[in-house]
């Protein structure tokens, strides 16, 4: 059954902002959007530390070793994400622009490249995120689609993290 808060702008005929604003092209972008029930301040730690980034990063199953997350423009992040059937899937992104408690802008660099931009909307106790995802062309969506999965591992990314938050208010009530 398709989510409501996930969906590939090229089928669903979205059109979704990027971080200066314009209209994302909605045959090459991956949408999605979620309240989440932490405040501004937790979403962002979570989005920020690498050691909370380990917890709740990636599709079910995989589990993460970052080596490297300078969260300022220019900075590196670099992650193996170490799928469950043993497989290692080395990642090197740069952050493009980082506006505290508002907007993480990365490019992700090593294959599939892509630019994700994570907006972050404080509505008090509970956080709205929106993460597109832009591809270079309708082709390559196309293909991140249908060999990686990219439109059901942004679901899950959603998923994780919002089960993640849950636990920590929990742990922190």
């Amino acid at each position: 059954m398709a989510n409501p808060n996930l969906q590939s702008s090229e089928s669903q005929g979205m059109n979704t902002e990027n971080n200066s604003g314009h209209l994302a092209d909605p045959a090459t972008s991956l949408y999605g959007a979620r309240i989440l029930q932490a405040p501004v301040e937790l979403v962002w730690r979570v989005w920020t530390d690498p050691e909370h980034v380990a917890r709740w990063w990636g599709p079910e199953g995989f589990t993460n070793t970052i080596s490297r997350m300078d969260v300022e423009p220019g900075g590196h992040w670099q992650l193996v994400m170490h799928g469950p059937d043993g497989t290692d899937y080395k990642n090197h992104s740069v952050f493009v622009d980082i506006e505290t408690h508002k907007r993480i802008v990365f490019d992700h660099v090593s294959g599939p490249v892509f630019r994700a931009t994570i907006e972050f909307q404080d509505l008090g106790r509970t956080t709205e995120i929106r993460w597109t995802m832009q591809f270079k062309s309708p082709e390559q969506l196309r293909e991140v689609i249908n060999v990686f999965k990219a439109d059901i591992g942004l679901q899950q990314n959603l998923d994780k993290m919002s089960l993640y938050l849950s636990e920590l208010m929990r742990a922190s009530a």
